[in-house]
């Protein structure tokens, strides 16, 4: 008997300790499970990633939620400042 694939794939820092030419690599990987409607929680700091694959982001910081907003809006028009602090960064 075969289990049925799962639903949602849960992921902390994918990427956080992969040589940089494999980072690519599974980014790819996880858009691709995302064009075929995988729903995956993933926890990064990739932010273009972030931007490109994902329909909801949620920001935190110290363990509190901050921010939840779909991709455009939180990296066009971030809410809290400290959304904008972190943002300041990588946009």
């Amino acid at each position: 008997m075969t289990s049925p694939p799962p639903r949602s794939i849960p992921a902390d820092e994918p990427t956080s300790a992969l040589d940089p030419g494999l980072v690519d690599e599974v980014l790819d990987v996880m858009k691709e499970l995302d064009n075929e409607g995988m729903t995956q929680i993933i926890v990064t700091h990739e932010m273009r990633f972030a931007r490109d694959a994902s329909d909801y982001i949620i920001f935190m910081d110290k363990g509190e939620i901050i921010e939840i907003s779909d991709e455009d809006e939180i990296f066009d028009n971030p809410k809290d400042p400290r959304t904008r602090q972190f943002l300041h960064r990588f946009v």
